[in-house]
């Protein structure tokens, strides 16, 4: 092969592992920062403060005495207290009885419980607070829909009717009442797959029956990271016209159609920029959640549609999208938490643990969808990281915790030799879930 072949893919690469660094910096900084500052204010110092391992490319010591660095493996961080013997704080203080009682408090062994306890969980807890924050952003700035389904442009869709106008009140689709935007939604997928359907509208007062197009067509609005359409090169405002030379014209159409393939190859008939373009994938076996709870297996191509127009929105406040925020890293975190249940018990595969292979190759996906999808990806990958840290295995923050709370319990740690076993078996543990991880991203499909 000539060098020339390898720069598209070296590009590539190079812009997954970039994104990956990038994102991994930002959730790790915050992390840390979590830890670093709660000790501070709890009167724990902290004597390096570090993103990465390895050999330091960059370090600077601020006025409090804290170096700050920069290291060469950027696959995370940590912060190193007084008296602390590595950057996991496990263990005895070092030098502890050379120390005066005012030294011995500012060392993470010598604070009291609730001062070591607030610095452990604070680093899960920021991770929280980036995604709340980001998401909080997304939808101020993109606001939300409307309560009532009401039509704030139209989308170009070719060869349909355009019967709607901006600022269309459907009241009702297909003869269903639409109160609000979940009614519509819902109407919208239970109709039958016809490329016009009947609305009822409130247009300035009064209402108005027409024949428009169906508000699911077969329009692509966003591809996912690591699918098959991304793979197969389909882009936000392809519209799919036929599936293995079938027409179809609805998005719920070709979602059944996908189902229905069993994992066959399907050649896509689609229209981009005005010109017909064939393109051959093969859909993918995926785990998904259900709302109810549970998951449920389903043939996916990694498409999302759009409605045949732009519903009007609106700007919620600064308290809306925080609620709004928060519910939505609390169901990152109860899906993943239940995803993790059900690989366990064999209930879906345990492919769908992927490792940083896999997380790499989504961060680069995200970053070229843009920077919003981008940042959206960094709040969903703080709400995992910090979950993961807060899972009662040694060596993580979670660990840490359980060790305070029996502490709490007994009045006093667990034994020097009980901690190394226990560090030992934490560490096996995530070393073992990494090379399982590892070895996902290589040989699941």
């Amino acid at each position: 092969m000539e060098v020339i072949n390898l720069i598209p893919s070296f590009g590539g690469l190079a812009y997954t592992v970039l994104a990956f660094v990038a994102a991994l910096i930002v959730i790790v900084f915050v992390h840390e920062y979590g830890h670093y500052i709660v000790g501070r204010w709890s009167g724990i110092h902290a004597e390096v403060f570090s993103i990465g391992f390895g050999p330091v490319l960059w370090s600077g010591l601020d006025k409090r005495g804290t170096r700050w660095q920069v290291a060469a493996l950027p696959l995370g961080g940590y912060v190193r207290f007084m008296g602390d013997a590595n950057a996991s704080s496990v263990g005895q203080s070092v030098g502890a009885e050379e120390l005066t009682a005012e030294q011995r408090r500012a060392t993470m062994h010598g604070a009291p419980l609730w001062a070591r306890t607030a610095t452990v969980a604070a680093g899960p807890v920021f991770n929280f607070v980036l995604s709340i924050a980001i998401f909080a952003a997304i939808f101020l700035w993109n606001g939300v829909a409307t309560d009532a389904p009401t039509v704030g442009s139209l989308r170009s869709l070719p060869a349909q009717t355009s019967e709607l106008q901006p600022g269309d009140r459907i009241e009702a689709l297909g003869g269903i009442e639409t109160p609000d935007f979940a009614a519509f939604m819902q109407a919208a997928g239970d109709l039958p797959n016809a490329a016009v359907v009947e609305y009822r509208v409130d247009r300035g007062g009064a209402d108005v029956s027409l024949s428009d197009s169906h508000p699911m067509p077969p329009l692509v609005e966003t591809v996912q990271p690591d699918s098959a359409a991304r793979e197969a090169g389909l882009m936000p405002g392809d519209l799919i016209v036929a599936v293995n030379g079938e027409p179809v014209v609805t998005f719920p159409q070709l979602r059944e159609v996908v189902g229905a393939s069993g994992g066959e190859p399907l050649t896509l008939r689609l229209l981009r920029d005005g010109a017909e373009l064939d393109l051959t994938l093969t859909p993918r076996r995926v785990d998904l959640p259900r709302a109810e709870g549970g998951f449920e297996t389903r043939w996916l191509i990694g498409l999302t549609g759009a409605l045949s127009f732009e519903p009007e929105t609106r700007r919620p406040g600064v308290l809306e999208s925080v609620g709004l925020a928060a519910t939505q890293t609390w169901e990152i975190a109860t899906t993943s938490l239940s995803g993790l249940w059900h690989m366990v018990t064999g209930a879906i595969s345990s492919c769908n643990l992927r490792g940083p292979i896999g997380i790499a190759e989504t961060s680069g996906a995200a970053a070229s969808a843009g920077v919003t999808s981008f940042i959206w990806f960094i709040a969903m990958l703080s709400t995992a990281v910090g979950l993961m840290n807060l899972f009662p295995v040694p060596v993580l923050d979670g660990g840490h915790l359980v060790f305070y709370a029996y502490e709490g319990v007994t009045g006093k740690p667990p034994s020097a030799r009980a901690l190394r076993v226990l560090m030992a078996v934490g560490l096996t543990v995530i070393l073992t879930l990494m090379v399982f991880a590892l070895s996902n991203d290589l040989f699941c499909p």
